[in-house]
């Protein structure tokens, strides 16, 4: 990305955030890959079929707490496994019973970071935009297209890249800062 593109995006951003901060959050969506369930490159095929597959830790207890409050939903770009392939993986980690929605590129028609893919769930869930929070480990693909639709956006950065994330609402490099971090947002 330039450098030009990436201050067009953090202007536009700014501006974003102050007109989404006028609605409460109702709905938090989750990135699969990487942010809920750990992404072992080294298995080929979906990963409802690896020999090995383990949530991201403190997701679970982040989960059990939002679950509470807010609508859960979790979303995938993943090549390999469609939606109902996403939930067989959740269920085996014991992450299911949390979300309320599920969604993959390969139902939607969309990919992150197309802003459609992002509409195409809040008009599915039948909330508006500014009342979503995408949460998502990669900032081009989760947290730039989220916010051009007006989402707010948590960049969940737990490998501590340097870098300039300026069009995410907040960055958390554990789950367990989760929790706290939507209370602010929510404020």
């Amino acid at each position: 990305m330039s450098i030009y593109t990436q201050q067009v995006l953090c202007n536009l951003s700014g501006t974003l955030h102050s007109k989404a901060n006028k609605d409460m959050i109702k709905i938090l969506i989750f990135d699969w890959g990487d942010t809920v369930m750990r992404d072992f490159i080294q298995y080929p095929g979906p990963m409802a079929y690896w020999p090995k597959v383990e949530a991201i830790n403190g997701i679970k207890n982040a989960l059990k707490f939002l679950k509470n409050k807010y609508i859960l939903c979790i979303a995938t770009n993943a090549k390999e496994s469609d939606t109902k392939l996403m939930i067989k993986a959740l269920e085996r980690v014991n992450l299911k019973k949390y979300f309320d929605y599920f969604y993959s590129s390969n139902d939607l028609g969309y990919k992150k970071s197309n802003s459609n893919f992002f509409l195409t769930i809040a008009k599915n869930i039948d909330a508006k935009t500014s009342e979503c929070v995408m949460i998502g480990n990669d900032y081009k693909k989760d947290i730039i297209g989220a916010k051009l639709t007006g989402m707010k956006t948590i960049l969940f950065n737990e490998k501590t890249i340097q870098d300039d994330f300026c069009s995410a609402d907040d960055i958390i490099f554990s789950m367990d800062d989760l929790p706290e971090k939507i209370k602010n947002l929510d404020k």
